[in-house]
């Protein structure tokens, strides 16, 4: 199918210019779905011939969504939609939850899971005393084939029968023992990936990423879930619903 059958022509009377349109075009089609995850633009050619535009146009709006992490060239093999994550602020689900919304396949490779005392800064951040049992796991967390983010959790172990009752999902351990979260207090910020982390992620060193640092709580306001993670800057974006 033509490109243009599914972004619609270009608007001759707008001031944008030719490569922001042609741009903006492609970024809503990927958001409403019209071009999942996965799938291959194009040659630049025929983008040309079909939008009318040359293909410098064609290249500069394109080069725009690659850095941008919407479209991902693959030398010798053309440019696809690399389907970055939104996750919004306001809902609280699992990284599990937010894949499966978007049809995709979640799951984990472990890197550590332990079982031990709680020490002074998990006290702080859970709020729990000293000798209270926690659980540490810490997966890098896949959406399809495609690393997104290095994930450390740490929870009190009253909440879980044992280490083994997480599989997949995080919170579908905690809901099977009442002890899902109902709220949670993130805090966000930028960060350089270290060699170590870049590795796991598939990305290069020194990258930027999202740091995200979750305290769930449950009804009563006992905190049951610290969660850090690490997400890759150019495959996930993080949207608030703000209102006056």
């Amino acid at each position: 199918m033509a490109l243009s059958a599914l972004i619609g022509p270009l608007d001759g009377s707008s001031p944008l210019p030719k490569y922001q349109q042609l741009a903006r075009a492609i970024e809503r089609a990927i958001e409403r779905g019209a071009l999942p995850k996965g799938d291959a633009l194009p040659p630049e050619r025929d983008i040309a011939s079909d939008m009318l535009v040359s293909r410098i146009t064609v290249r500069k709006a394109l080069d725009g969504l690659v850095q941008h992490g919407l479209l991902d060239r693959k030398q010798g093999a053309g440019t696809f939609v690399s389907g970055r994550v939104e996750k919004p602020f306001s809902r609280l689900s699992s990284f599990s939850e937010d894949m499966a919304g978007r049809g995709w396949k979640a799951h984990s490779e472990w890197v550590a899971r332990s079982e031990g005392v709680i020490t002074p800064e998990e006290s702080l951040n859970l709020g729990l005393g000293p000798g209270t049992r926690v659980f540490r796991f810490t997966r890098i967390r896949f959406a399809d084939n495609t690393p997104m983010a290095l994930e450390t959790s740490i929870v009190p172990a009253f909440a879980l029968p044992g280490l083994d009752a997480v599989e997949t999902s995080l919170y579908t351990a905690l809901e099977a023992t009442g002890h899902r979260p109902v709220r949670a207090l993130q805090r966000l910020r930028a960060i350089i990936f270290t060699e170590k982390q870049a590795t796991d992620l598939g990305v290069s060193a020194g990258n930027a990423g999202l740091f995200i640092e979750r305290r769930g709580f449950l009804a009563n306001g006992t905190t049951v879930e610290v969660t850090q993670s690490h997400y890759r800057g150019d495959a996930y974006d993080f949207v608030a619903e703000l209102h006056a």
